[in-house]
């Protein structure tokens, strides 16, 4: 019927509960639920039916590379869902959101741009062009720190 609601079932396989802080990155399959500190990407391996729920006590500072994610936490990075986004009411994302469907709960925060990718591919190319980009301000920067000027 109209207005039906269909919601995406993945069994939460991993918990990370409020005392864990895990520091590095954080590579997995299934369903993942974070109440404790990621210090490093999330990325969801090659299962296009990954999910990652991250509570209102939860924090990654790091990029997220998940299919479908639930935020009601805090992500200080760019967040890449190539198939849904729920922003819940206390979900703040302090960078980029690329998605192909959004759900924004009044009260939910983004300071970063809004990106609208249909399909993974184009996704793929937003995320290897950031990549590129970062090298390069890498690489200049190195390169102006190394010069010397005589006076």
């Amino acid at each position: 019927m109209w207005g039906k609601k269909t919601t995406k079932s993945t069994k939460i396989e991993t918990l990370i509960g409020t005392a864990m802080e895990i520091q590095g990155d954080l590579i997995f399959s299934g369903g993942l639920h974070v109440d404790g500190k990621i210090v490093g990407n999330v990325i969801a391996e090659g299962d296009s039916n990954s999910m990652l729920v991250l509570s209102d006590q939860g924090q990654i500072e790091g990029e997220v590379r998940v299919p479908f994610v639930v935020l009601n936490g805090q992500v200080t990075g760019d967040v890449y869902a190539s198939e849904r986004v729920e922003l819940s009411r206390h979900g703040q994302v302090k960078g980029n959101v690329y998605y192909n469907l959004l759900e924004m709960a009044m009260g939910a925060e983004v300071n970063g741009n809004l990106v609208h990718c249909k399909d993974e591919k184009k996704l793929l190319e937003f995320q290897s062009h950031e990549d590129d980009q970062e090298q390069q301000d890498m690489e200049d920067e190195h390169d102006s720190s190394s010069k010397v000027t005589a006076s």
